[in-house]
């Protein structure tokens, strides 16, 4: 693949994600996401630790999206691909609730979401 077909791909796992997510469409949010894919938040909470990183497997995220996901179809997104490198890249998900900051790698099963730090916007 040239680097415009690469980056047409991540692009494309990503639109995956997000629309999977907001369709509630599990099959897509599954193949998005490789199966080691830690999502994480980072959260304060009151106690003397502070601030912790709350983590959502593949699993739940499935499981999530199988339930209704976030439930708006028509969901507006931005979607930024950083950088491309060989096999990994870095991009953002922009979207009405959330920025995701997401690592991939590109796998026998093609690009897949590795890591996903993401806030809420």
């Amino acid at each position: 693949m040239d680097k415009v077909e690469e980056k047409t791909a991540v692009e494309n796992v990503l639109r995956d994600y997000i629309e999977g997510w907001y369709q509630g469409n599990a099959k897509r949010m599954d193949r998005s996401l490789h199966d080691d894919l830690v999502k994480r938040i980072s959260v304060t909470d009151s106690s003397e630790i502070g601030i912790q990183l709350r983590m959502v497997p593949k699993s739940r995220m499935v499981e999530l999206t199988e339930n209704g996901g976030g439930e708006n179809p028509e969901g507006e997104y931005q979607i930024i691909v950083d950088h491309i490198d060989m096999d990994i890249a870095t991009a953002r998900v922009l979207s009405e609730k959330y920025h995701d900051y997401c690592h991939l790698a590109k796998t026998n099963d093609g690009w897949q979401i590795v890591n996903i730090l993401f806030r809420y916007r």
